[in-house]
């Protein structure tokens, strides 16, 4: 992996429907001084800048990261733009990570954002090929026959997409950043919402919102402040869209990325050996959809996990502690948000939604129509 890798720095903003307070820049400056805090370090400790957010289109405001130098610390310093759709913010964290593991830079800030509030990323999301109608509505019109072809393959009861739902909200009342906060929220709620996208109903997909996420990576002798996390292993895949015979509800790709990355942590049993997982979960299904192409679960076996309570917060491998892309969504930062999530929960610095004894916490995110995947291993344990 070359030279060793820490996160020693993480900021959030808090995730709501709009932030009017605030410009794009302010928002990401916002994220990226409360991770120089962690980090006790000013922008002067900064060696290089890694953004990263999905498609311009969104709020129409083209390479972004040209006017946001200024913001972020980054004037005459070196600045990178990532983009892989959805898994963007995961990208942007391992991205930084490579630079540091490389020997190219000593400290990196990596910061990734969305201000939905100022798109309209549905219909962004819609638009049609020239010469053809489109045939969605958004990335829920897009993932909705996957998840009914999963449920056809795997047997699963209607009810498990809301038990998935009902438990990442629960999670979120203890994460002061998070989104949607529904007191109260239970299985009769989420089965009274309307459908958007058969199976899935208004409570089982994720909110629009406006924020940012930062990190400070470090090289190990560099590392300052509180515990750090140490990065285990690292990986990135990718497959064509409309490659034949491919499988979207278990897409290869994300197999290849889950295996390379638990070969580098030295994990042979996920289920067994990682504590605490923070996996991108934008529509309640892909939380079994994802157990199984994880490898946490044989093939068609994940929903059997979630019913079993196991994924829960006091279960024996929790799945977004912190609320999950359920519950906080601004879709740049959300694979960023996952990734400084698990990190906070092996420094034990994730407050209410700590899961006691996390020593290893796998990051999760995945783009485009499933074919970008992004993931990161870290630990408390210094490899």
């Amino acid at each position: 992996m070359g030279n060793r890798c820490a996160v020693i720095g993480i900021g959030q903003t808090h995730y709501t429907t709009k932030r009017r307070d605030v410009s794009i820049a302010g928002l990401v400056r916002e994220a990226a001084l409360r991770a120089l805090e962690d980090a006790e370090l000013t922008w002067k400790d900064i060696d290089a800048v890694v953004i990263g957010k999905a498609p311009d289109l969104f709020e129409g405001v083209m390479m972004p990261e040209a006017y946001l130098a200024d913001a972020l610390g980054a004037a005459g310093k070196p600045m990178m733009r990532v983009h892989t759709a959805g898994s963007v913010g995961g990208s942007t964290a391992l991205v930084g990570a490579s630079l540091i593991q490389g020997g190219v830079h000593g400290r990196v800030l990596v910061v990734a954002f969305e201000k939905q509030s100022e798109s309209n990323a549905t219909w962004a999301l819609s638009t049609h090929l020239p010469f053809s109608a489109s045939l969605v509505v958004g990335a829920g019109g897009y993932f909705a026959p996957h998840i009914r072809e999963y449920i056809r393959r795997s047997g699963a009861p209607e009810h498990i997409g809301h038990l998935v739902a009902v438990k990442d909200r629960r999670n979120a009342l203890k994460n002061p950043y998070a989104h949607l906060k529904i007191p109260g929220i239970d299985l009769r709620m989420v089965e009274s919402t309307p459908m958007l996208w058969e199976p899935i109903r208004y409570l089982d997909t994720c909110p629009s919102s406006d924020g940012a996420c930062a990190m400070v990576l470090s090289a190990e002798d560099k590392v300052t402040g509180a515990a750090p996390a140490w990065v285990l292993g690292t990986a990135m895949r990718s497959e064509p869209i409309f490659r034949a015979g491919r499988d979207t509800v278990n897409p290869q790709g994300g197999k290849d990325c889950a295996a390379d990355v638990y070969r580098q942590a030295g994990i042979t049993d996920p289920r067994r050996e990682i504590d605490v997982a923070e996996v991108y979960v934008p529509f309640s299904w892909y939380e079994p959809m994802w157990l199984e192409n994880l490898g946490f679960a044989a093939e068609g076996e994940g929903w059997k996990l979630t019913e079993s309570g196991a994924t829960a917060l006091e279960g024996d491998i929790p799945w977004n502690a912190s609320g999950g892309v359920l519950s906080s969504n601004p879709i740049g930062a959300s694979g960023l948000i996952r990734f400084a999530e698990a990190a906070l929960q092996v420094r034990g610095m994730a407050g209410e939604h700590q899961v006691d004894g996390a020593r290893r916490a796998l990051g999760h995110a995945y783009g485009g129509g499933a074919q970008f995947f992004a993931m990161w291993m870290v630990g408390s344990d210094r490899p």
